[in-house]
C-alpha cells in the first residue's frame, strides 16, 4: 500500500486540538509525508438591523487573524513542527478545508470529531460536512 504524501491537519483550537494534532504528527512520520496545519477564520455574523457600530479603527477580521496566526505558530512550536507548512484561510471552515485539499493535492485530511447527537447530529458538523465533501481519505480523531 503507498503512503499519504500529503496531509492536511485542520486546527480548530478547542480543547482536544493537541490530541488531533499529534495524531497527524504520527501519520506525517509513519508515511514521511508532508504536513499542513489549515485554520480557518471565519466571517463574522453581522445582522443588518443591529445598532452596535464598531470604531472605524476596529478591523476584527485582521485581528483575528493575527491570532489565529500566533497560536498555530503556538501549537507548531508545542509540536515540535518547524517544517510543517501553516495555512490561515478566510472563510467557511468547510468549503475552505475542501477547496486547499482540492488545490494542494492533499490525499488525507485529519479534523476532530465532537461525538454530537441529536440535533447537532441532524444539522451536521465540520468534520461530517468534511467527510463527506472530501476529496481524499478523511480521518475524524473522537476528542
Amino acid at each position: 500500500m503507498q503512503g499519504y504524501r500529503h496531509i492536511l491537519l485542520g486546527v480548530d483550537f478547542t480543547e482536544g486540538c493537541d490530541r488531533v494534532a499529534k495524531r497527524a504528527v504520527e501519520l506525517a512520520k509513519l508515511y514521511q509525508s508532508r504536513l499542513t496545519m489549515v485554520h480557518v477564520v471565519e466571517p463574522l455574523p453581522v445582522e443588518a438591523a443591529s445598532e452596535t457600530m464598531l470604531p472605524p479603527s476596529v478591523n476584527l477580521e485582521s485581528e483575528l487573524y493575527e491570532n489565529a496566526k500566533r497560536r498555530l505558530q503556538e501549537l507548531a512550536a508545542k509540536l515540535e513542527l518547524t517544517d510543517a507548512r501553516r495555512e490561515i484561510r478566510m472563510g467557511y471552515t468547510k468549503r475552505e478545508i475542501l477547496q486547499y485539499a482540492e488545490e494542494q493535492d492533499v490525499d488525507l485530511i485529519v479534523v476532530g470529531s465532537h461525538g454530537r447527537h441529536g440535533l447537532a447530529l441532524l444539522l451536521g458538523s465540520t468534520a461530517n460536512a468534511v467527510l463527506h465533501g472530501s476529496p481524499c481519505d478523511v480521518l475524524a480523531v473522537r476528542i
